[in-house]
């Protein structure tokens, strides 16, 4: 046994919070470890987030530019043309799409985008059709039908 790896045992010392303001003698007087004068030396000395010390702070300073027309946004599954290429299959409809697993969101409506050229004829059910994507169906032969949700 050496007296350079002694350990006290668990528990046997408890490490007490320092004493904050007590005078010279206890290592943390005087000013209690805050340094001297200005806002954080003061007992309700601190600030809130963003805070810039009475300055106009940043979140005002910047302009605020844009519209954002969130509450009125309509999301969609958007759908192209080429991945109904894929499917190979005659008739396309939601039950299909969900299947096939092209669709994330069951709720949301189906859009079918794109500006191909089709090849393969096919009828395709879908919510909302861009003009590209209803005029190639129909150059193909196919048939684009709009159904409501």
């Amino acid at each position: 046994m050496e007296l350079s790896k002694l350990k006290y045992t668990k528990g046997s010392r408890r490490h007490k919070s320092k004493t904050y303001g007590r005078g010279f003698g206890s290592g943390i007087g005087k000013t209690s470890g805050k340094g001297n004068k200005g806002q954080k030396q003061r007992k309700s000395g601190h600030v809130r987030l963003g805070f810039e010390g009475g300055q106009t702070p940043i979140y005002r300073r910047v302009p605020k530019v844009g519209f954002n027309n969130f509450n009125f946004k309509k999301n969609f599954n958007v759908v192209t043309l080429k991945q109904l290429t894929q499917l190979n299959v005659d008739k396309i409809n939601y039950q299909i799409l969900v299947e096939k697993r092209i669709i994330n969101n069951n709720k949301l409506p189906v859009k079918i985008i794109g500006n191909e050229k089709l090849t393969k004829a096919f009828s395709v059910e879908a919510n909302v059709f861009t003009k590209g994507a209803k005029k190639a169906i129909e150059d193909a032969k196919g048939t684009a039908s709009v159904i409501k949700q």
